[in-house]
């Protein structure tokens, strides 16, 4: 049980470490904000870099789930584990071994997840409108947001293809590191 005092240590240990450190954030940062731009004027180039690291981390750890599965090849569950690695070494195979048409595969999916995520927010939105009194809106915005990504996406295919992934990760570089840049600054000033 956590009580509220050691709530309170622990959220003062962690502020005086973000203020010891925050020249740190501060770079971490700039360096997102950097390569979420980079990101954002050459898409394409970033699609195809996201491809071939997922295609590679998919590898990797389908190698090591084989490894793994092969070790402990006594415990319960060995087939479904040996099929989930084998799984994860296919994927990485196929997104390295093509990774243009892999591109366009990733970004079929990502638009799915965008029109998946946009129904299931509305839907939320909707259900807990009186629970959430005027926050409620921004949830229905949000869900909104993401049906306008999705149909982008996929009223564009395949030309999306070729910018959507690398665009949405340099959106995702730039706010992140714009986040840390703030809280470096907010750290150095307290």
């Amino acid at each position: 049980m956590t009580l509220p005092q050691d709530v309170t240590r622990m959220q003062s240990e962690m502020r005086a470490a973000v203020r010891e450190h925050w020249k740190a954030f501060l770079i971490e940062g700039i360096l997102l904000m950097i390569l979420g731009l980079a990101a954002m004027i050459v898409p394409p180039l970033a699609s195809l870099a996201v491809t071939i690291f997922l295609g590679w981390m998919f590898l990797i750890s389908g190698i090591a789930g084989l490894a793994l599965t092969f070790w402990a090849r006594q415990m319960p569950g060995f087939w479904w584990s040996l099929f989930s690695a084998a799984l994860g070494v296919l994927a990485g195979l196929v997104l390295l071994a093509r990774p243009m048409q892999s591109v366009l595969t990733l970004t079929i999916v990502v638009g799915a997840y965008f029109l998946a995520e946009g129904v299931v927010t509305i839907m939320y939105a909707l259900e807990h409108r009186r629970e959430l009194s005027g926050r409620w809106s921004w949830l229905l915005l949000s869900g909104v947001m993401d049906l306008l990504i999705a149909f982008i996406i996929v009223a564009g295919l395949p030309g999306s293809a070729e910018w959507a992934i690398g665009l949405l990760v340099g959106i995702n570089l730039v706010l992140g590191g714009a986040s840390l840049v703030g809280m470096a600054l907010a750290a150095r000033k307290s």
